[in-house]
């Protein structure tokens, strides 16, 4: 690793950060130029998680609140904008809230913990206590939000007005009010049972502070999903929502090809652009190409440590998908065929509802839970837009190799779930790999995967479709527990698909994957067998000390596979 570049900024929240200890910085500061440009009363940035949202945030804090340091944006794209940096560098009261830790496992903590965050802000402005442009009684309810005693909830709903209003007082100016991740709360309260006990909350909280409110000057807000107006933002005016769909401030939420080149550039890594794009590109915002910035920086900090360092999902690892598998389980027969579209590669063409309320998501009607399950996907960043979306319907693909594996792997947990829970028969495939006996394989594993999701024969990489099944296979055998199950271990000369060690009975099996182009099963097992052969997949197995060694070829069309076997 270079010591001599900038650190990656990792997990930074803080803008000043940047710097204050010198971390690489994507230059974004022209989004406040744009916001100011553009902006309403009250401005929704709409963005699937990990994509700059809450660094955004932070950096609009500390351009626009009252002793704001100048100097932290310095030479950024902002500074060239001198006008706009006159009127509005360091001229207001800034109220910063983020909402992505209130929840809880009932109402009661979910309230309590708005109530903390209440009063931890308010505490920010504890100079208020002395203020001599506040009357008394003012400063007795500005004690007790600092004291966060909200015991009468009317006095937690109106408490962000209460305290917009004191800041506007004490200065002189009307308050700029940021709230991050607005909606988490309401997706926490969905998934623990309080829902609308938690909507009521946030609606009377929002709306005191941002409708009707002489006390504000703008509002920013920013979450993953565009919530129904009617569901918290009733009767809000001048109310200016920018979600993925819309081209305003789109390069400002993720990094555009150019930003990732001159990154990989300044650490000396530009050979490794065409596998960032590949598996971190792909979202399209408005009329934007954009990459994820998340699994940008963290794969990039991984390179400089190993410059042959592979691509690994990363954003997968930091955001819940548990909307994949609610899909996946309330599928119809065509939302299956879909979903085997999209991960061939694919599009779907689907209505997008733009206004959405986690309690859309249990409709009875199918076909209307449907068309708001598909919305969530597309909201959240797992579907993107295929080509430039004009109004009406969408067309919607997989973004990326990163996301196609989220769908592969859930599918196959899924499978996985249904194929063992019917524990006869998949012990009975279980025992038919352990002893050779490659008919009954091969006639479980097709009833098997006429039950699942496959890969379509489409102009996709061959290897795509053969991974697929690959780990269909491979999680079936895995789901054993007490076997040795190793995928692409080097082996002989080259990498097998799997292998397979059943230490008590000293038995071994090699499993080559291939997949049957048009149908052509023939030709697949030839290939799979030889490449066995030729590269001497046994050996490995001969060296643990296998004594019975059993050679499949397994090759898969769509939902059908034929099997070659040899005993070694």
């Amino acid at each position: 690793m270079d010591e001599m570049k900038k650190a990656l900024p990792i997990g930074i929240e803080f803008f000043r950060d940047f710097k204050l200890k010198d971390y690489y910085y994507v230059d974004k500061t022209a989004f406040i130029a744009e916001l100011l440009r553009t902006k309403g009363a009250v401005n929704l940035f709409a963005r699937p998680r990990r994509f700059g949202k809450s660094l955004n945030m932070n950096m609009l804090k500390s351009f626009f609140e009252i002793g704001a340091d100048a100097s932290l944006f310095e030479g950024l794209d902002i500074s060239r904008e001198k006008g706009l940096c006159e009127r509005h560098l360091g001229k207001y009261p800034v109220i910063s809230l983020s909402l992505k830790d209130v929840g809880g496992g009932d109402f009661e903590t979910a309230y309590d913990s708005l109530g903390m965050l209440v009063s931890a802000e308010a505490t920010r402005f504890a100079f208020l206590k002395e203020s001599d442009r506040l009357q008394d009684e003012d400063k007795v309810r500005f004690r007790q939000l600092m004291a966060g005693d909200f015991e009468k909830s009317a006095f937690l709903h109106g408490s962000l007005k209460l305290l917009s209003r004191l800041l506007s007082e004490h200065y002189g100016r009307r308050v700029v009010i940021l709230i991050d991740e607005y909606d988490v709360p309401l997706d926490k309260a969905y998934q623990d049972g309080y829902y609308a006990q938690m909507v009521k909350l946030i609606r009377s909280f929002l709306s005191q502070a941002l409708k009707t409110n002489e006390s504000l000057d703008f509002a920013v807000l920013t979450g993953c999903l565009r919530i129904a107006r009617e569901s918290i933002f009733t009767g809000l005016n001048n109310f200016n929502v920018c979600s993925i769909s819309d081209s305003g401030c789109a390069e400002y939420f993720g990094f555009t090809d150019s930003e990732v080149k001159e990154m990989l550039r300044y650490y000396g890594m530009e050979d490794r652009f065409p596998d960032m794009k590949e598996w971190y590109d792909g979202y399209r915002f408005g009329d934007v190409d954009v990459y994820c910035p998340w699994d940008v920086i963290v794969q990039c900090n991984k390179l400089r440590i190993s410059r042959d360092a592979p691509m690994e999902p990363h954003w997968e690892n930091s955001s819940s998908n548990a909307i994949i598998r609610d899909i996946l389980e309330d599928a119809t027969e065509a939302t299956k065929g879909e979903i085997e579209a999209l991960i061939s590669g694919e599009t779907v063409e689907k209505e997008i509802i733009p206004e959405l309320t986690y309690a859309d998501l249990d409709n009875r009607n199918v076909n209307i839970r449907q068309t708001y399950l598909w919305s969530v996907l597309y909201a959240t960043g797992y579907l993107t837009d295929a080509e430039k979306f004009n109004g009406g319907r969408h067309k919607l693909v997989i973004p990326n190799k990163e996301i196609l594996r989220i769908y592969e792997n859930k599918i196959r947990t899924w499978f996985e779930d249904q194929i063992t829970s019917d524990r006869q028969r998949w012990e009975a495939f279980c025992r038919a790999v352990k002893t050779g006996d490659a008919e009954t394989v091969q006639e479980l594993f097709g009833a098997f995967l006429s039950e699942s999701i496959s890969i379509r024969d489409t102009a996709v990489r061959k290897e795509k479709k053969e991974n697929f099944y690959h780990g269909i296979f491979l999680g079936l055998l895995r789901a054993e527990g007490s076997w040795i199950v190793k995928s692409n271990a080097e082996s002989g000369t080259g990498y097998s698909d799997i292998l397979l060690i059943v230490p008590r009975e000293k038995t071994g099996c090699v499993i080559e994957v291939k997949y049957a182009e048009n149908g052509a099963f023939e030709a697949a097992l030839r290939e799979a067998m030889e490449q066995i052969a030729t590269h001497e997949y046994v050996d490995l197995l001969r060296r643990e000390g296998m004594e019975t060694i059993h050679k499949y070829g397994l090759a898969c069309y769509r939902k059908a596979c034929r099997l070659a076997y040899e005993k070694e």
